[in-house]
This record gives C-alpha cells, sequence and structure tokens, in this order.
C-alpha cells in the first residue's frame, strides 16, 4: 500500500503539522512508497509544494531513508484552480531537475510522465524519460494516465524499462481495467490513483455501495479497507495509493495489506463491479 499525499497540498489542505503526522503515521504503519508531483500545490508561486513537505516528513522520520519517493512531471498549476499541460521533453528535463533539489536527492526513485501532452508525440515526451534514467537522475520510470496504446509504446521507447503505470481506478471509475490488466501481463505496476472515490457515497455507486458496505459489516472493518483489500486481489502488480491528509485515515488505508476477504465475498465484489 502507498500514500498518495496530493490533498496535504492542493485545495482545502491541513497544516503543516498534521500533514507530516501523517506521513509518519504511513511509515510506522509500515508504508514505503509516497506518491507526489511538483503540480501538487495551490498558488503558482509554490510549485513543488507537496515534494518539498514530503521531504521534510522523511528527514524527520527514521524510517524515510527506505521509503521510494515516487513525483511526476508533465503537469502545471497557474495558479487559477486550472490544471495545464507540458509533454515537451525540454520541460520534463526542467522539471526533474528542480524536483531532485526540493527532495534533496541525487537521484529519484521513481520518475513518472504525469499526463500526455497532445501538442507534443508521446515518444517524444518518455523520451526524456528514457534521457534522465540514462543520466542516472532518476533510477526508474513510469507513466502516469495512459492509455494501453500509450503503455506499449512507453516501454518500447525505454527499452523494456518501464516500471509502472499510475491511472485512476477505483469502483466508481472501471475504465482503466485494461489498462490495469496489460500492466498484469507485462508484470509492471499499476499504481491506482483515487482507488477509493465514490466509497462511502450510496447515490454514487449504488448496488456496488452496498456490496462493499455488506462485506464491510461482515468484517466490521471500514468500506474503504474492503475497496483496497478488493483492489489488491485483482493482480500481484496493483499497488493503491490513497489520498490522504489524516493519520488515521493512513492507517486504516494500510491495514487494507492484510484484510483476508473470503472467495465468496470475492464474488459479491467482483459481481458487483462487473
Amino acid at each position: 500500500m502507498g500514500l498518495g499525499a496530493m490533498p496535504m497540498s492542493i485545495e482545502g489542505r491541513p497544516d503543516e503539522e498534521r500533514s507530516i503526522a501523517t506521513v509518519h503515521a504511513a511509515l510506522d504503519a509500515g508504508v514505503t512508497l509516497i506518491d507526489t508531483a511538483d503540480a501538487y500545490h495551490i498558488g503558482a508561486d509554490e510549485v513543488g509544494h507537496n515534494e518539498s513537505l514530503v521531504a521534510k516528513a522523511l528527514a524527520g522520520h527514521g524510517a524515510g531513508r527506505e521509503v521510494l519517493v515516487a513525483t511526476k512531471g508533465g503537469h502545471l498549476r497557474p495558479g487559477d484552480g486550472s490544471w495545464t499541460i507540458d509533454g515537451r521533453p525540454e520541460h520534463l528535463k526542467r522539471a526533474c531537475e528542480a524536483s531532485l533539489k526540493r527532495l534533496g536527492v541525487e537521484a529519484i526513485g521513481l520518475y513518472q510522465f504525469h499526463r500526455p501532452d497532445p501538442r507534443v508525440p508521446y515518444a517524444e515526451s518518455v523520451g526524456a524519460l528514457a534521457e534522465l534514467l540514462d543520466e542516472g537522475k532518476i533510477v526508474q520510470a513510469g507513466v502516469s494516465n495512459a492509455n494501453p496504446e500509450q503503455i506499449r509504446l512507453a516501454q518500447q521507447v525505454l527499452g523494456g524499462r518501464l516500471v509502472s503505470v499510475q491511472n485512476q481506478f477505483s469502483p466508481a471509475f472501471l475504465s482503466s481495467r485494461p489498462e490495469l490488466d496489460l500492466c498484469a501481463e507485462l508484470g509492471i505496476a499499476f499504481l491506482p490513483w483515487s482507488p477509493l472515490g465514490g466509497i462511502g457515497n450510496a447515490a454514487a455507486l449504488g448496488s456496488r455501495h452496498l456490496a462493499f458496505l455488506s462485506v464491510a459489516e461482515e468484517l466490521d472493518v471500514s468500506p474503504q479497507r474492503v475497496c483496497l483489500a478488493w483492489m489488491l486481489s485483482l493482480a500481484p502488480v496493483v499497488v493503491p495509493i490513497p489520498g490522504s491528509s489524516r493519520p488515521e485515515t493512513i492507517r486504516d488505508s494500510a491495514a487494507a495489506a492484510d484484510l483476508e476477504l473470503s472467495p465468496e465475498q470475492l464474488d459479491r465484489l467482483t459481481a458487483a463491479t462487473a
């Protein structure tokens, strides 16, 4: 189980003390993957807010040295609440250099191309990651918000060195199942972002909500924990990165790794999400 750090830096974010406590709670619960991005901020003058926050939290905890920090480049926030895209190789290289400084590392553990830019050939954007790998500025490369064709192209451009794909996936957003299945076929990690989207919202999920709620009641755990346990059962390559900004929520999410669902319960959840 990973930790999605975005909620600690965008709109509605908590104070720094609670954010750091959340990261420390994740580490104490055994989480060893933290996902961030240079675009996780609010004002245009605070690019990399989340990366700096994560770096500070890790520096203040003994287990921080054992964590894989995954960051991303290619998204921007001009400060008016919008999100823009820049997939030009020169931008990605500059963004990586800035992320290196904020994270305080010589090489980024996992660097991901945040989102395809329709103005830039995908192979050119991913090619920048290949160069960063060759230069030793990143240890591993991944892509985010990619379709199956882009995943295969990225694997080709990277010479078989693509290690992860990060797409939105949850009981309320199942359209990335083809990408999940492809990652399982290729042996590439699939990192679902917003994996808890919709859980707890009966109006949004309908019968799916009832299925997760029913299993949660049977096991006396939260439906969110059941959701993550179900997700982990889909393939060995699945590593959810639930977003959190409170210690208690990441502790609950981390506990999903040890939650055992019976075959009958899994069948029910699978039927509800078919």
